[in-house]
């Protein structure tokens, strides 16, 4: 007879990853809602919390304000597959990449991928700019306090963000 525990060792793990989520162009809050409940459709995954969404003037580019939210996702995928899937809803939205901080329809960010440090071509988590952006810390400490320092957050203080409802 097999112990359960046995059993247990088969079941893919979970990591805990996060997602920053943002719009400038059409309806930016729509845009939102439909990527948070996209993210249902990721196999092997589901939504643990989701931010207030929040409004940030752009950074390093130019265009309408931005809404912004973090995600806090579960999941058995990998980071690449999971950015993938992301990368599928974007699409989906009509995310176009002109250029480097062009204006979005929609804008999914692989944030934090449980403790997992990635440098690939594709792929850099923890996000590299992640410490440089009020839009992303202030809804991830809303999310996960213990993720973001307080010298984080003075860090980027001086940037206008607004917490929204999530109408």
């Amino acid at each position: 007879m097999v112990g359960l525990t046995q059993y247990r060792s088969c079941a893919p793990e979970r990591v805990t990853a996060f997602v920053g989520l943002g719009a400038n162009l059409g309806d930016a809050a729509e845009a939102l809602h439909a990527a948070i409940k996209a993210f249902d459709d990721i196999p092997l995954t589901q939504v643990r919390a989701v931010s207030s969404f929040y409004r940030s003037q752009p950074i390093d580019s130019s265009g309408p304000d931005y809404l912004n939210a973090v995600a806090e996702l579960q999941t058995a995928l990998t980071a690449p597959a999971l950015l993938c899937h992301l990368q599928a809803i974007e699409q989906r939205a009509g995310r176009e990449r002109p250029y480097r901080n062009a204006p979005r329809t929609l804008d999914l960010d692989l944030l934090l991928f449980g403790s997992a440090r990635i440098d690939s071509p594709a792929l850099t988590v923890p996000h590299p700019r992640m410490a440089q952006r009020a839009f992303v810390l202030q809804p991830l400490a809303e999310i996960a306090p213990g993720r973001v320092t307080p010298a984080e957050l003075d860090a980027v203080a001086a940037q206008a963000i607004v917490r929204v409802k999530n109408s």
